[in-house]
């Protein structure tokens, strides 16, 4: 099996295809990437800017440029010496233009008489034998609005298929509806009432059965084609909690792939660790992520934060724990309340009788409010459902009974009502955490992230070295990120908010006085937007007012996307202008920003060199070799300058050691030196042990050897600064020569100053200096 050394993650879109991508192979070859990780490239819907709507398993997008083009791109990789990853998308299909999706127009078209109802999940019962479609508007006689063209019924732009023999005898369009495999009803019943399995709550993605064997090998074809061929080496596999059994299918996809690189999308909560029987490398990385971004997190700045945060919710008890069950129960019985009621059905008695039906779903949406994790899969994780049960009890003893008569069931990994549960509760983490708690939890908001727990603030060095330890014996081809598509603040938005966990007393007065100067009445998400503003910094008008009215809509406490509060997001919009128009506002952000800003690259630097050299696979996100200053998508699939990426390189492969300043290149030089380095010396990266700091700034460091590697980061530079700086502060390394692969300068062990290592960058990588050798000898970093 072909294992990348790292990874370089491009969105392949309509606007930046895959021969746009073919053309950057030059580039990210001499950056240091090891393979190409491209996004989703199967056809999907007709502009979409991200690819997991697909509608057709065949083909490559000729939107994103078609197999010829893969041809070119992957020709071009495997030139330059680069493999190829490729995202898939297994458990949903687009159906947002049922004309496009051949195997939903044949299911509308035909009902359960269709070949591809058993490869859609759908509910024919409680749809009295039709799918729902929930697309018609409030008024009154939205039927009456139906027409009738060229054979198909047509409902403003929405085009649906007509049964044969149904629509030849005169009959009224209404008429002619109410004859097909389908009902068209008002969009508000999905929430309760839709009988086709989603991703998540998103109508337009209709799941589909890939444990069915035909399903699987029809919708892999085009898949297998592109390993088979070569030009493919790796997959990533989109939400596999979706599926109904995720390790069966990597067990089925290993052995149509003979064994390829894999690595499931999959979210980790807390010490949760991926089960050892799947046939997976690992996850895509967010783990990783989450203790990155803790470890230069200051623990002492926890109760201030917690104070504040406590204040501006109005609420002692507005904790995390409380927050995640409410937000995971208003899903349960909105948005998912369909999903949860499929599985009542699906338990015996639960129709029979209206107050048993609905006691039943009365505990399962506790349970699943309650569920500790993202999904179980039995008999693996059986003690989370055990342990939601408790809770559950606990909360609500009224349940007791029924969670009692339930446990059975639902932990019987043959039952389907437990496998239809197991699919559901990942949908009500994710929509009830990631989409909505993420957003009303304003405490310290770089720990929002996906895959990581909000509710750890930070990770000791000791427990941060325990983790990589663990992952190295575990997981070594497991990948690490810092930023991706779905990520909500891109990693050096993040870095700069982490610096608030140092001066959290100063944060509250400048974020008082920026409220007092534009209060919109909803304190947390003013803590939270606030925060997005000063870490992303400097952003223009039009991406801070994108991202200010999602994330409004998102947290659902002042607006909602159902129900806009006009006069709120007029004063939202407001705040906005304020603050990137010259005036009191921005005098105020920018201030700020000037004082957390040079704390915040010093952060920048040491998360991705952490990153970088930790144990895992590095992806490098599109663009973040700079400073990645994005918000939540689409504001995090924008464009990329790489023109500018390529100038700044070349400069630094002439022998420029950039400052640390506005335009990143810093960054950029911490990212080549060290993909350069783990492709070109993989031998220095075998193994993972802690190198020991001794003095009086001896936290401030994380040190580790990685087999000869040794990486250098500084954490909590303002404390670091206030203390006076490195002192004295030494580590302990073999008594040989050391050289760092950032600056050339070199060393002599075994006793090295830190003040010495770190005088020109706040991160240091240090490889052994034998001769002559280094990683840097050519532009491409590559020995002669």
């Amino acid at each position: 099996m072909a294992v990348p050394l790292s990874t370089y993650r491009l969105q392949i879109t309509a606007g930046f295809d895959l021969d746009a991508a073919a053309s950057l192979v030059g580039y990210l070859r001499d950056l240091g990437a090891d393979w190409i990780y491209l996004s989703p490239l199967l056809q999907a819907e007709a502009g979409s800017d991200h690819g997991y709507d697909v509608v057709d398993h065949s083909v490559v997008d000729p939107e994103r440029g078609g197999a010829e083009a893969l041809d070119r791109l992957s020709g071009a990789a495997h030139r330059a010496g680069l493999g190829v990853l490729v995202d898939i998308v297994p458990n949903h299909m687009g159906v947002a233009t049922p004309r496009h999706n051949s195997w939903w127009w044949d299911l509308l078209q035909n009902g359960q008489q269709s070949r591809y109802a058993e490869a859609f999940d759908v509910d024919w019962a409680f749809g009295h034998g039709k799918i729902r479609i929930p697309v018609l508007g409030d008024g009154p006689a939205e039927l009456d609005r139906l027409e009738l063209v060229d054979g198909e019924l047509r409902y403003f732009d929405n085009r649906f298929p007509v049964a044969a023999g149904t629509a030849d005898d005169g009959a009224s369009p209404a008429e002619v509806h109410e004859r097909q495999h389908y009902e068209l009803v008002n969009w508000r019943r999905a929430d309760a009432e839709l009988n086709y399995r989603r991703f998540f709550a998103v109508n337009s993605l209709a799941g589909i059965r890939v444990e069915v064997p035909w399903v699987f090998e029809e919708s892999h074809r085009e898949i297998l084609r592109w390993l088979r061929e070569g030009l493919v080496q790796g997959l990533r596999v989109d939400h596999p909690d979706g599926l109904a059994d995720p390790a069966g299918y990597l067990e089925a996809l290993r052995l149509a792939t003979n064994g390829c690189y894999v690595l499931v999308e999959k979210i980790l909560e807390g010490p949760e660790q991926l089960p050892t029987s799947w046939a997976t490398a690992g996850t895509t990385g967010y783990d990783a992520l989450a203790d990155v971004d803790r470890v230069l997190v200051d623990p002492a700045g926890r109760d201030a934060l917690d104070a504040l945060e406590s204040r501006l919710h109005g609420d002692p008890a507005a904790t995390w724990a409380t927050l995640v069950y409410r937000n995971k129960r208003d899903v349960a019985d909105g948005i998912l309340h369909s999903e949860v009621q499929r599985i009542a059905r699906l338990l015996p008695n639960s129709a029979a009788d209206d107050v048993i039906a609905d006691l039943t779903a009365e505990a399962l949406a506790d349970l699943l409010a309650w569920f500790p994790v993202y999904r179980s899969y039995l008999p693996l994780g059986l003690e989370s459902l055990q342990e939601a049960a408790r809770r559950s009890a606990a909360h609500r003893p009224e349940l007791a009974a029924e969670l009692n008569r339930l446990l059975p069931l639902l932990g019987d990994p043959g039952h389907p009502a437990a496998m239809r549960f197991q699919q559901t509760s990942g949908m009500v983490m994710a929509k009830g955490v990631e989409d909505r708690a993420y957003y009303r939890f304003s405490r310290l908001t770089s720990l929002n992230e996906v895959g990581a727990d909000p509710d750890e603030f930070t990770v000791t060095l000791a427990e941060f070295h325990h983790r990589q330890r663990t992952r190295q014996a575990g997981f070594p081809h497991s990948m690490t990120t810092l930023s991706t598509h779905d990520t909500k603040r891109g990693e050096d938005v993040r870095a700069r908010i982490s610096v608030l966990a140092e001066i959290p007393a100063e944060w509250e007065v400048a974020l008082e006085q920026l409220r007092a100067a534009h209060p919109l009445g909803d304190a947390p998400f003013e803590n939270l937007l606030w925060q997005a503003i000063i870490g992303a910094w400097p952003a223009g008008r039009e991406r801070l007012s994108a991202y200010a009215l999602k994330a409004a809509r998102e947290a659902g406490t002042s607006t909602t996307w159902t129900s806009q509060n006009i006069e709120f997001e007029t004063k939202l919009d407001h705040l906005v202008t304020a603050v990137t128009e010259p005036g009191p506002t921005r005098d105020l952000a920018t201030n700020l920003v000037s004082r957390v800003q040079p704390a915040g690259w010093s952060n920048s630097l040491s998360l991705k060199l952490m990153q970088l050299t930790m144990p895992g696979v590095p992806d490098v996100y599109q663009g973040s070799e700079l400073w990645e200053s994005s918000l939540v998508d689409p504001d995090n699939r924008r464009s990329v300058d790489y023109e500018l990426r390529q100038r700044l390189l070349a400069r630094i492969d002439s022998g420029w050691l950039p400052p640390v300043d506005e335009t990143g290149a810093a960054k950029l030089l911490v990212t080549c030196r060290a993909l350069r380095l783990r492709r070109d010396r993989a031998e220095l990266f075998t193994r993972y042990a802690a190198v020991p700091v001794f003095g009086a700034a001896a936290t401030h460091a994380v040190a580790f050897d990685r087999g000869g590697a040794i990486t250098l980061a500084t954490r909590l530079p303002i404390g670091l600064l206030a203390g006076g700086g490195w002192g004295n502060t030494t580590i302990g390394v073999a008594g040989r020569g050391y050289m760092d692969v950032l600056t050339g300068e070199r060393f002599t062990g075994p006793i090295l100053r830190v003040a010495d290592l770190l005088a020109r960058y706040p991160v240091a990588l240090l490889i052994p200096a034998e001769g002559n050798r280094r990683a840097t000898d050519t532009p491409t970093g590559r020995h002669a």
